[in-house]
């Protein structure tokens, strides 16, 4: 979740401000258009959610069991083009190839770690904006009884809800490509697909998705709000609401709005330090939400929904692992529904930080548990495959000049020694972070 910074923005495609495209009337005639690298106006078809399909239907003389057939094709099937919907008739195939495009991705590169556990995804769009997934396998372990493993086989996919993120944080390499553009319902569910039907060739299916890619899940809050209603829709992708979990540096509006739902999802903080001070740089969101109004959203949106709140830590050697930062955690979290996850920070190019030492993680973790608050620490996946978040598009947009990476570490080093010192930031927000919360989006 980063912002533009001295590195500029480097995503192709940016269009923060495109409205949502609405499926075109059908007609005949004409042949089928196909994706673009200049980006495709068909809308894609995953993304239709309840009664939309059966709206466009009913304008192109459809009979209404059709919806169910296409549903079928793509979400059961897994089709990536209208040709592979081979339950559908030949004339309506070629109808929703001119009007829809059946794949959103255009393209991938897949990276494997971890001896197969770990597979990152760099995702191309049909209008050259990239985003990334990272699909993590979890083998069945422990012992609850003959043939019951204590823990089950699961297979989780973090997906990106935006291509490049406006929030800044200097620990993140998706702040290596700025803000490019929210993404269309389709493009969010079409990662889950993707991975879907690699799963599928050893006969499992992901079991949970999280949205902790590139991206701040809230700041594009109606489009993944759709998304999570088309994953958890039986007739589609079917997985349970418990199953997902949204992510959020911290958008207090979005948080409310979340809690007047009351959805059954988990939601998650990215909260990397608890005093405002070391936040205000580590998460510049903390600028205009400060920590203390973060977690007062989060404690009622628990309250409300009865579902615990899950609150992410980056550990940063130096930086935010001190037995101060630890007791300030504590204190802030005690009592609440909530259970916290120390993440060793993933080596990002361009930052002169380094992750916590294994040592220091677990005496952070033990102070905080004896202070009254649940924690788990969290193993880094996939490092070989640029694990961290932004790393394979920041790879492929290639290396900024000198100059500015040694200007953005300068910045980087002032601001976190200003901050260790007590003094709240003096910078304001980033220019595309103060367009994206002011729009209006996440009230």
């Amino acid at each position: 979740m980063s912002p533009t910074d001295a590195t500029g923005d480097r995503t192709a495609g940016a269009n923060p401000d495109a409205p949502a495209r609405e499926p075109r009337e059908p007609s005949s005639g004409r042949e089928p258009r196909r994706a673009r690298l200049s980006g495709d106006p068909r809308p894609g078809l995953s993304g239709l959610g309840d009664g939309e399909l059966e709206k466009w239907l009913a304008a192109a003389g459809q009979p209404a069991y059709r919806a169910r057939q296409i549903r079928d094709a793509v979400w059961r099937q897994n089709a990536s083009t209208a040709a592979e919907c081979l339950t559908l008739p030949a004339p309506l195939r070629s109808l929703i190839d001119e009007s829809f495009r059946v794949d959103t991705i255009a393209e991938n590169e897949i990276k494997v770690a971890d001896g197969g556990l770990t597979e990152k995804t760099l995702h191309l769009l049909s209008d050259g904006a990239l985003i990334e997934s990272v699909l993590m396998h979890y083998p069945a372990r422990g012992y609850a009884g003959p043939g019951k493993p204590l823990h089950r086989e699961r297979h989780t996919l973090c997906i990106s809800s935006q291509s490049g993120c406006a929030v800044g944080c200097p620990f993140c390499a998706t702040g290596e490509l700025g803000f490019g553009r929210d993404l269309e319902t389709a493009e969010i569910v079409d990662q889950v697909r993707h991975a879907s039907r690699r799963v599928a060739a050893t006969g499992t299916h992901v079991t949970n998705v999280v949205f902790m890619g590139m991206g701040e899940p809230l700041l594009n809050l109606d489009r993944v709000l759709e998304s999570v209603a088309i994953l958890a829709d039986p007739r589609m992708f079917g997985l349970g609401a418990r199953h997902v979990v949204v992510s959020t540096s911290g958008v207090v509006p979005g948080i409310k709005r979340l809690t007047a739902l009351g959805p059954q999802f988990t939601l998650a903080v990215s909260l990397h330090a608890a005093r405002d001070p070391l936040r205000d740089v580590l998460v510049p969101l903390n600028r205009r939400w400060p920590v203390a109004e973060v977690v007062a959203a989060a404690r009622e949106h628990a309250r409300v929904t009865g579902r615990r709140v899950s609150y992410e830590y980056v550990m940063i050697s130096g930086v935010n692992d001190t037995e101060i930062d630890a007791d300030a955690l504590a204190r802030l979290l005690r009592g609440d529904l909530a259970h916290v996850n120390l993440i060793p920070m993933n080596p990002v190019a361009h930052t002169p930080w380094q992750a916590s030492s294994p040592e220091r993680v677990a005496e952070f973790a033990a102070r905080v548990r004896r202070g009254g608050v649940g924690v788990t620490i969290r193993a880094n996946r996939g490092q070989d495959a640029g694990a961290a978040c932004g790393q394979l598009a920041a790879d492929r947009a290639g290396e900024p000049e000198p100059s500015v990476v040694a200007h953005r570490r300068e910045l980087i080093v002032r601001e976190s020694e200003t901050a260790l010192r007590g003094s709240r930031s003096a910078e304001e927000l980033p220019a595309d972070l103060e367009a994206a919360v002011g729009t209006g989006r996440v009230r």
